[in-house]
C-alpha cells in the first residue's frame, strides 16, 4: 500500500472544490471554531481516526463562537483535501442547531448523534469517518468549515431530501448568504 502511495502522491484534490470556496458559501468569518483535541494546523489525534488504522472513529469536540443574529442553522462540512481525487472527500457532513455552541466527543456519530446534530450522508457513508490516508501518500489535511445559514435546509429546493442527498448534490442547495464562517484544519498521515 506503501508504493500505491508514493505512485499518487503529487495527486491531490486541493482547495478548489472545497465547500469553503463554493461561491455562495462565502462569507464573512466571523466566527472561530477551535477543538479540545487539535490546534489549526496541528495533527489529529488516533483516537479520531478510521478503526481500520487503528484510531476509534470518534468525532472529535468542536466549538464555536456565537454565530450571528439570524443563524437558522449550522452546517458542518469536513473534507479531505489531500485524497487522490478530483474532487475532496467530504468525512462528515451535519446540520446542527445553533443554539448548541459545540459538539461533544462522538457527537457526530451516524447512529447516536449528540443533542441539536442531524448527520447527513458523507462520500463515505453517513455520519462522521475518521482520516484514514493511504500510506505512504504523505500528509492529509482535514478541513473542518463551519457555516452559519440563513434558513434552514429543509427550506431549500431540491429532488431528493436533505437526509438522502449526496454531499456534492447537496451543498449547492444551501442558501445564501451565509452569515459567518470558520475553519479549522488537522493534519493525518500514515
Amino acid at each position: 500500500m506503501t508504493l500505491l502511495g508514493r505512485l499518487l502522491n503529487n495527486r491531490r484534490a486541493g482547495e478548489t472544490h472545497t465547500a469553503w470556496n463554493l461561491p455562495h458559501l462565502r462569507g464573512p468569518e466571523l466566527l472561530t471554531l477551535t477543538s479540545q483535541d487539535f490546534r489549526d494546523g496541528a495533527t489529529i489525534p488516533l483516537k479520531n481516526c478510521a478503526k481500520h488504522i487503528g484510531g476509534e472513529d470518534l468525532s472529535p469536540h468542536l466549538a464555536w463562537t456565537p454565530p450571528p443574529p439570524g443563524t437558522a442553522q449550522l452546517l458542518l462540512v469536513v473534507e479531505d483535501i489531500d485524497v487522490p481525487l478530483a474532487k475532496p472527500a467530504v468525512h462528515c457532513l451535519a446540520l446542527i442547531d445553533p443554539a448548541a455552541g459545540q459538539v461533544e466527543h462522538g457527537a457526530l456519530s451516524a447512529r447516536h448523534p449528540g443533542p441539536g446534530v442531524r448527520v447527513l450522508r458523507s462520500t463515505v457513508g453517513r455520519g462522521y469517518h475518521g482520516p484514514a490516508p493511504i500510506k505512504g501518500h504523505g500528509p492529509h489535511r482535514y478541513v473542518f468549515q463551519l457555516f452559519a445559514l440563513p434558513a434552514t435546509l429543509d427550506g431549500a429546493p431540491a429532488t431528493t431530501p436533505v437526509d438522502r442527498a449526496r454531499p456534492r448534490a447537496l451543498l449547492p442547495t444551501v442558501p445564501a448568504p451565509v452569515l459567518g464562517r470558520a475553519r479549522l484544519t488537522g493534519v493525518f498521515e500514515r
